[in-house]
């Protein structure tokens, strides 16, 4: 007679527990219906309504999200260590181009960047570059629905769960009439002007441009959200944001990027102003 050896309790619930967070997430594009089913408890649980739940149901696999996500290498500037050389790659110019065009903006919108600077403490220079890095100052918001991108981002194991609450609060934000399920943007469900992720949008969007709605896809409200965004996490008014300094720290709150962080500072810092 065979005798049945019980696991302790402790073992099981971790057991059970590892299972459940395996199923949260996904490696094949094939479960990814039954990862909706799963966000769908907690966008409930979260209080997302009527109008966002649909735009969850009618979501769909993003095919590029699900690539991009699959070969890290290929995301812009991964290899690059100098600023210079990442502002070519990525902006497809030369630095120097880069940072004349993020001088001809700011004369361009002087006023919008006088008042943002006023109130939040953020140089254009600053503003005025990342708005240039994320979309050529509006020049490609981005073709991916905002929905299913920011939706496939969560699902995918490598990104799960850190970024699903902001495939939440990008069904919030249709919720709101901010979006649609059909309003388009990054392949990480990023939004508008300064691709923002939805739930730094739902945390951060103000209105720039006076209108009574706080808008990613106006230039002006997004900027000021950039810039409030950026001083609510320490951004020090007035103060140097090179490399080593605090304010340089605090960039690292818009993308954890250092490439990207050294980039900023590197055409910030010679656009002056």
């Amino acid at each position: 007679m065979f005798r049945i050896l019980s696991l302790p309790t402790a073992l099981i619930a971790g057991l059970m527990l590892t299972t459940q967070a395996q199923a949260q997430c996904i490696k094949q594009t094939g479960a990814f219906p039954q990862y909706k089913q799963h966000l769908g408890q907690k966008a409930r649980a979260s209080g997302v309504g009527q109008r966002g739940l649909q735009a969850l149901g009618a979501a769909q696999l993003s095919g590029i999200t699900w690539r991009f996500e699959s070969n890290p290498s290929s995301q812009t500037g991964v290899a690059q260590g100098d600023p210079a050389r990442f502002l070519a790659k990525r902006s497809g110019t030369s630095a120097q181009n880069f940072i004349a065009q993020v001088r001809n903006r700011i004369a361009r919108n002087p006023n919008t960047f006088r008042s943002i600077e006023a109130r939040y403490g953020v140089p254009a220079s600053v503003l005025a570059t990342i708005w240039g890095l994320e979309t050529s100052w509006g020049g490609y918001l981005g073709k991916t629905p905002v929905v299913s991108g920011a939706v496939t981002l969560s699902s995918y194991c490598r990104r799960y769960p850190r970024f699903e609450p902001h495939a939440i609060a990008a069904l919030k934000l249709v919720d709101r009439g901010t979006i649609t399920s059909g309003t388009r943007g990054g392949p990480s469900g990023e939004l508008g002007h300064m691709q923002f992720l939805a739930g730094n949008w739902l945390r951060y969007g103000v209105d720039g441009d006076g209108n009574g709605r706080a808008d990613p896809y106006s230039a002006a409200d997004a900027l000021a959200s950039a810039a409030n965004m950026l001083r609510a996490h320490g951004w020090q008014p007035g103060q140097p944001f090179g490399q080593g300094t605090r304010n340089f720290q605090v960039l690292s709150a818009w993308n954890d990027s250092g490439n990207y962080q050294r980039a900023i500072a590197y055409a910030a810092e010679r656009v002056g102003g």
